[in-house]
């Protein structure tokens, strides 16, 4: 497919989101139908796609719409690209632009420069203060690629190596010791021979700081309580060199991850009902995602306010239910890779009054300007 074809195919699937059409899907059923279209397309044009979500707001204003045609000419405006050299009518390009659309659109405010619905630019002011332009800025642009050094099959330097047999750049990245920033080629590692030999797992840096961030040692117990597809599970397994225990309340998640621990050489054993008492148990919660929305830029415009209350719900029964599986003297870690407020250390000062024989003896909130997504980690002891 040409540039053109490409950015054609880009406004068709724009046209298709909506609110029974989330944007994955609008991709799979356009790829389904376009046989011709090689893994280079589809990829270029989930890049096309993804580009004007994370900038839809600013986008529909520079580009004087809300559809595919208008938001695809304003994020390329945005991006200083001329448009007619995609709106070219000739084969499969889109059509030439007419005088009205040359005319529409004006530059966007600095509210629409924040690209999120006027509730959200409220709330990320009250969440991050002076901080908060700059999250919002940092959400509209693509989110750097990382790896984690899997240290039970290699340190940095044969990671590095062997990523380098494939064309794979990297460095070293400060937010976490294992973490590895990819420079060149990201599209090659799945294939490459570090990963299939489980050297190195793609993982964000600053995921990998939240499990830097718990006490871990050699021997504890330890139960990832939202285990999802158990990335941070294999990351405390290489910590600890031990078991790791794994659930989630939709055991479906965590159906790659046996054969993701296989690779790791990791030892984690699923568990459909935790019992016992762990000295580390980490709940990294269902959350609005808003740290990653970069990665996952339809959640600015699908979250509702009541839609976040509803997992500030689901985090607090979480967190209920796991305090009861700490051991004495033990851990209760909560994690979000949210940057909001009220989900994250809003819900442990909550958590810490209504239980009063729990502390929070520490915790961090990680930005994009650190270098990885927005997260947020605490740790919480209970008094003797």
């Amino acid at each position: 497919m040409t540039p053109a074809a490409r950015a054609q195919a880009a406004i068709e699937v724009l046209d298709r989101i909506g609110p029974e059409i989330a944007a994955e899907q609008a991709l799979t059923n356009w790829a389904r139908g376009a046989r011709y279209a090689g893994s280079g397309d589809r990829a270029a044009v989930r890049d096309l796609v993804f580009d004007v979500l994370r900038r839809r707001r600013s986008a529909a204003v520079r580009g004087g719409g809300e559809g595919g045609r208008a938001l695809l000419r304003g994020s390329l405006l945005l991006s200083g690209e001329d448009p007619d050299r995609l709106f070219t009518g000739e084969r499969h390009a889109p059509a030439p632009l007419d005088e009205r659309e040359r005319a529409a659109g004006s530059d966007p405010g600095a509210e629409d420069l924040m690209d999120l619905p006027d509730w959200l630019c409220a709330l990320f002011r009250e969440s991050l203060g002076d901080a908060a332009a700059d999250v919002a800025e940092a959400l509209r642009h693509r989110a750097p690629v990382f790896l984690r050094v899997n240290t039970l099959r290699a340190d940095i330097a044969t990671a590095q190596a062997a990523l380098n047999e494939d064309g794979i750049a990297t460095r070293p990245h400060p937010l976490s010791a294992q973490a590895l920033e990819v420079l060149e080629n990201p599209r090659r590692i799945n294939g490459s021979r570090a990963f299939r030999d489980g050297l190195v797992e793609l993982q964000d840096a600053a995921s990998q700081a939240v499990v830097d961030a718990l006490p871990l040692r050699p021997g504890q117990r330890v139960l990832d309580y939202c285990a999802g597809g158990g990335g941070k599970a294999l990351a405390m397994a290489a910590r600890t060199r031990g078991q790791v225990m794994a659930h989630d309340s939709d055991p479906g998640r965590m159906r790659d991850l046996p054969a993701r621990a296989a690779r790791a050489g990791a030892e984690i054993v699923p568990l459909p009902n935790p019992t016992g008492q762990y000295d580390v148990v980490l709940c990294d919660v269902p959350c609005s995602g808003s740290g990653a929305w970069r990665r996952a830029p339809e959640g600015k415009w699908t979250l509702t306010p009541d839609r976040l209350d509803a997992l500030r719900d689901v985090q607090a029964a979480i967190l209920r239910r796991a305090q009861g599986y700490v051991a004495p003297g033990g851990v209760l870690a909560y994690a979000t890779c949210s940057v909001l407020e009220p989900e994250n250390m809003s819900q442990i000062r909550i958590f810490c009054a209504d239980l009063p024989e729990w502390r929070c003896a520490s915790d961090r909130q990680f930005l994009p300007a650190d270098g990885g997504d927005g997260f947020f980690v605490a740790c919480m002891t209970r008094l003797r």
